[in-house]
């Protein structure tokens, strides 16, 4: 039977508006990322453009290293993007003394090669500034005139929930953390990744949705580290929190003391996470009953932290949105 896990968190602008289908087509969902590698004409790396469409970013990189005729551990990418989507990325191949090979073998109705040029190093995770997100919400109903009056409010920002793609299929990485954590046990190095994932953003989440019932997510506590509120991504280390801030911390993941326990032994870095995210330049338009939004996001964040506070969505895609 299928473990049940309470993925709703609270909201913070009085409920949704509208209620919409997401994601019916890839070219509902547009990603862009931002923030350009370093582009040079030499270098062993070969910085590659992508834009693909209903296609994962692992899938992607490995038609990159067969063509290229080395091994996946030798292409990078600075995040993976959703498979149920248009996006566009940058990888980079290691190709160290070999000729470069014909990169149009990859070209497909999925896969477009948009710019190819050289670098010096490998792109890791994370190291681009952001992403552009083009969104088409289908269909919606409701109360228009609200969805405006949320519209505006949303630039000011919302609670910067891990998205329910980080838990997996119906919870099945936080099913995976609690047996590691409660149970014990071994897991494939892969799995125990997504699982310690899986657990930190479920406590952090505890301590966001927490902070959102009792009005302070936007507010920094008594004594609280500037410059903005923040909770843990838990791991061993000093807490930093003050002590009215720990004293809530340590209340919302009570339940879960032997998650934080077994991060800690997993070696994990305590850190902390930003609770406001803030999208930039956000706009929309009406289109008939469509509502079409643009917006952009740091690194690490979720679209669904954004459209979650407007909308209830319907036969939405499941996938990472980094």
């Amino acid at each position: 039977m299928t473990e049940y896990w309470d993925l709703d968190w609270p909201r913070a602008h009085g409920g949704t508006a509208i209620t919409a289908e997401f994601r019916r087509e890839p070219e509902d969902f547009v990603v862009e990322e931002q923030g350009d590698p370093v582009l040079t004409d030499t270098g062993e790396h070969v910085y590659l453009q992508v834009r693909k469409r209903g296609a994962n970013t692992s899938w992607v990189a490995q038609q990159l290293a067969r063509v290229a005729g080395v091994s996946p551990r030798d292409v990078g990418f600075f995040g993976l993007k959703d498979r149920h989507a248009v996006t566009t990325q940058w990888f980079s191949v290691w190709l160290a003394q070999r000729p470069e090979p014909d990169w149009t073998a990859i070209v497909s109705e999925e896969v477009e090669i948009l710019r190819c040029s050289r670098g010096q190093r490998k792109l890791r995770r994370g190291e681009h500034t952001g992403n552009r997100f083009q969104i088409r919400l289908r269909d919606t109903r409701g109360d228009r005139d609200r969805a405006e009056q949320l519209l505006a409010s949303l630039a000011g920002g919302v609670p910067n929930y891990f998205g329910e793609q980080r838990f997996g299929r119906d919870g099945g990485n936080l099913t995976l953390a609690r047996r590691l954590a409660e149970e014990g046990g071994r897991a494939r190095r892969s799995e125990r990744t997504f699982a310690m994932s899986a657990a930190r953003s479920w406590l952090f989440n505890q301590v966001l949705g927490q902070r959102v019932k009792d009005g302070s997510w936007r507010e920094l506590l008594d004594g609280e580290p500037q410059p903005y509120p923040s909770a843990p991504l838990w791991g061993r280390g000093r807490n930093p929190a003050t002590r009215v801030q720990a004293g809530l911390e340590a209340a919302a993941v009570a339940p879960w003391q032997p998650w934080c326990d077994w991060l800690e032994h997993c070696g994990l870095k305590q850190e902390r996470r930003a609770l406001v995210l803030q999208p930039g330049d956000l706009e929309h338009e009406w289109h008939g009953d469509d509502l079409q939004l643009a917006f952009s996001l740091p690194v690490g964040t979720f679209a669904t932290a954004v459209l979650r506070e407007l909308a209830e969505l319907a036969n939405a895609a499941a996938g990472a949105i980094k």
